[in-house]
């Protein structure tokens, strides 16, 4: 069983009552799930729940490694020979699976630093600009961090990202063969929720994870896109105080929600619909 959603919307809960119910093993399928550092900050399910019901792949990566659709594809294909609910807000995850996931070679940590150093000088415009037309049309050209891996996958193999993934492998589990929940919400139910939430992470540690990692905080690794953690690294250092970083890190929140939404109308139209409230 696959159950995604947009971040806050209850999937998780779902997941494990599912879970309890069949016999199942809940898998993770969200990308800062997946590191130890961010239990609070990414919503991971909590030791409790961890040890009620058997889990995989949720806080089994150091904050320091690189993590992507490849990693995740090879963790969870073992998994796939028992009972599952695999649960998250990632959809490139759930598509990958799903659908199939092409076999670009890995990007030369020299490139990716090229393009962190243009994404921070030039900005999201300069590297679109530079992406051929197709994969331009694919992508979502408002996610900085998905233009960046287009242009990355561009610049280091001579051929456009689109090019690569018309040459996708055969799917792990065809979408024919598995039942696929994607979870719905009212923007101001799920908004609500969202602010209530950060505000509970805050006060169950959030910020102490984000001062751990403090004297080590490299914004450009992949553990560093969890939700809040610029925000609450700003407030850190002193550059903001607690409140303005509350407010920045929920704004974010739902405009990530936002984004999660949009993929899932665009790539999910065959999933079943549960809607929330």
């Amino acid at each position: 069983m696959l159950i995604a959603g947009p971040t806050a919307s209850g999937k998780s809960a779902l997941a494990m009552e599912i879970a309890a119910r069949d016999g199942r093993v809940v898998v993770n399928a969200d990308a800062l799930q997946v590191y130890a550092c961010w239990r609070v900050l990414s919503a991971r399910p909590s030791v409790e729940e961890e040890t009620a019901l058997p889990h995989a792949l949720y806080g089994h990566i150091g904050c320091d490694q690189p993590y992507s659709v490849g990693h995740w594809m090879r963790e969870v294909a073992p998994l796939l020979q028992r009972p599952v609910v695999i649960v998250g807000g990632t959809g490139l995850y759930f598509s990958a699976l799903t659908e199939g996931l092409v076999d670009i070679p890995p990007t030369d940590p020299a490139v990716r630093l090229a393009g962190d150093l243009r994404l921070a000088a030039d900005g999201v415009a300069a590297l679109l600009a530079e992406i051929d037309p197709v994969t331009a049309s694919r992508i979502d050209c408002r996610n900085p961090a998905r233009v960046q891996r287009a242009w990355e996958v561009q610049t280091a193999t001579g051929r456009g990202l689109a090019a690569w993934q018309d040459m996708t492998g055969p799917a792990l589990l065809p979408r024919a063969q598995a039942e696929a929940i994607v979870m719905q919400a009212r923007v101001d139910w799920l908004d609500t929720r969202i602010a209530h939430r950060f505000r509970q992470m805050i006060d169950q540690g959030a910020l102490d994870e984000v001062r751990a990692l403090l004297p080590h905080w490299d914004p450009a690794r992949a553990s560093a896109k969890a939700i809040g953690a610029p925000e609450l690294i700003a407030h850190l250092r002193g550059e903001t105080d607690l409140e303005t970083a509350i407010a920045a890190a929920t704004l974010a929140s739902r405009r990530y929600a936002k984004r999660q939404r949009t993929w899932f109308r665009s790539r999910m139209k065959s999933w079943r619909t549960i809607a929330r409230p």
